[in-house]
């Protein structure tokens, strides 16, 4: 695209981004019945689960005893002792899918041993073979009794969601479900709290805060590196297989804000290295267990299409040959208007995240060990339409038709769209999926594009028609108004 329109766009794509970012005032359809729950790296999107402490990000348990292992932990209790394998037990095994299909499970469901019930039934049933599970998500605490410890001295361990995360490991063994554990890096309100100096600072001192009241944990510095890291590394000990990071990034903020942030430590030159360079010291780190561990990132999804970092420091091809996969987040709803020549990209999922797609595999295969693609799909609704099982399975379709097999859904409450899954025996009726403005068949995919071209023509051309109309209108008005008017 033009620099001016890439340049527009950045903008735009950041402002949307901004809009919905936690702590901020995203729309919302009735903000009288939904309330807002985060949405991977920094996003809000409404939610009728029960629990959260609004603006937090943080979900309440619906019930302290639904946790694995007993009764739950109370905040102010001290932590238990660091979790571990069972003596003479031997570390889980999992093989990795030919091609994920995943879900993300917030802690409290990898927690509670009814809603685990449900996920792996759910996985049993339809074409779901990956769970995503946070061990330490955007409130800073993790899910687990870490061994860790700084992490210990840091208060993270101050709401445990999951009692006995060997036991989960070992049950998802035997259900032949893949596991990846996700990790919230410069997110960490608890770190900040507990350690300010780790924090991005300001310019007239202190620990720097954006315009949203947001805190951030400074990339540069290699603490954090560390800090992180050996999170990774007990997690992968115990028997998770992937290692996922997210907010593996700097801040989304305004240029205000951003005048006035310090990052101590800056030794690696544009931020883009930084992320480059932590990918690089954690693909080590991990290597040297000998656990053959795999190493993933989320990232925004409008780095698939830009060409330039947007000022968080994640640009594609800068990490694509660092992480054994990138994970786009691609939600329809987090482009801005005009995006992708659409008006409303909220209302076009197929086309949306079909066309972000083939960018990126357009710039990945010109990286040299450049790591797999596996979007993360838009399950809840931020804006018209509601989205359900047709707009669910549009992007899983515009995922296939760009030429990839992988995919994982996002749902703050961990509630998804059954429906749009594939079950194990196959779909008994053909999918609707929603793609050209309307609800179609799948197989009627391509004659509903067609519409939509033919309908974009007619509107064009109308547009053009009245464009001339009216200067034609003004220019006839000229001729024959230019006298002298005064008297």
């Amino acid at each position: 695209m033009a620099d001016s329109a890439a340049a527009r766009l950045v903008s735009t794509a950041l402002l949307a981004l901004s809009m919905v970012a936690c702590g901020g005032s995203g729309p919302s359809e009735d903000a009288s019945s939904r309330i807002l729950e985060e949405a991977p790296d920094g996003g809000r999107v409404q939610s009728s689960e029960a629990g959260l402490v609004p603006g937090s990000g943080v979900v309440q348990p619906t019930s302290k005893s639904d946790g694995i292992g007993g009764e739950g932990l109370e905040p102010e209790r001290p932590p238990p002792p660091p979790v571990s394998l069972p003596e003479g037990e031997s570390r889980p095994r999992f093989r990795r899918p030919e091609a994920i299909r995943g879900v993300y499970l917030n802690a409290w469901a990898s927690g509670s041993s009814r809603r685990l019930k449900e996920f792996v039934d759910l996985a049993g049933k339809t074409e779901v073979n990956a769970f995503v599970m946070d061990m330490k998500d955007a409130t800073g605490f993790v899910s687990y009794a870490s061994g860790v410890p700084a992490i210990r001295e840091t208060g993270a361990l101050g709401e445990l969601r999951i009692r006995n995360l060997p036991d989960v490991l070992r049950r998802l063994e035997s259900e032949g479900i893949y596991p990846i554990a996700r990790i919230v890096i410069v997110k960490d309100p608890l770190l900040v709290e507990a350690r300010p100096d780790l924090a991005v600072q300001d310019t007239a001192g202190g620990v720097w805060v954006d315009s949203k009241g947001l805190v951030w944990l400074n990339l540069y510095n290699r603490e954090v590196w560390d800090y992180h890291v050996q999170l990774a590394e007990e997690v992968a000990r115990l028997g998770f297989p992937e290692i996922q990071w997210d907010y593996v990034r700097f801040p989304d903020a305004p240029e205000s804000d951003m005048a006035r942030a310090v990052f101590p430590g800056d030794t690696l030159g544009p931020r883009t290295e930084a992320v480059r360079g932590f990918l690089e010291y954690a693909r080590q780190r991990l290597d040297s267990l000998g656990y053959d561990v795999a190493m993933t990132a989320d990232v925004f999804g409008v780095t698939t299409t830009f060409s330039r970092d947007v000022g968080i420091g994640q640009l594609w091809e800068r990490f694509i040959d660092r992480v054994d996969a990138a994970l786009p987040m691609v939600y329809p709803s987090h482009y801005w208007e005009g995006s992708f020549d659409l008006e409303r990209p909220n209302a076009y999922p197929y086309e949306v995240v079909k066309e972000a797609m083939e960018d990126a595999i357009r710039r990945t295969v010109a990286v040299d060990g450049a790591g797999r693609v596996i979007p993360w799909l838009q399950d809840f609704t931020l804006g018209p339409p509601r989205y359900g099982a047709p707009e669910v399975r549009a992007q899983i379709q515009g995922v296939y038709d760009a030429g990839l097999r992988e995919w994982i859904l996002w749902n703050p409450g961990s509630r998804y769209s059954v429906e749009a899954l594939e079950p194990s025996i196959g779909f008994h009726l053909e999918p609707l999926i929603r793609v050209g403005g309307e609800v179609v068949a799948t197989s009627e995919r391509f004659a509903a594009l067609e519409r939509a071209s033919r309908q974009r023509s007619v509107s064009d051309s109308l547009a053009r028609l009245a464009a001339d109309s009216l200067r034609l209108a003004e220019d006839t008005v000229g001729v024959g108004g230019g006298g002298d008017t005064r008297r």
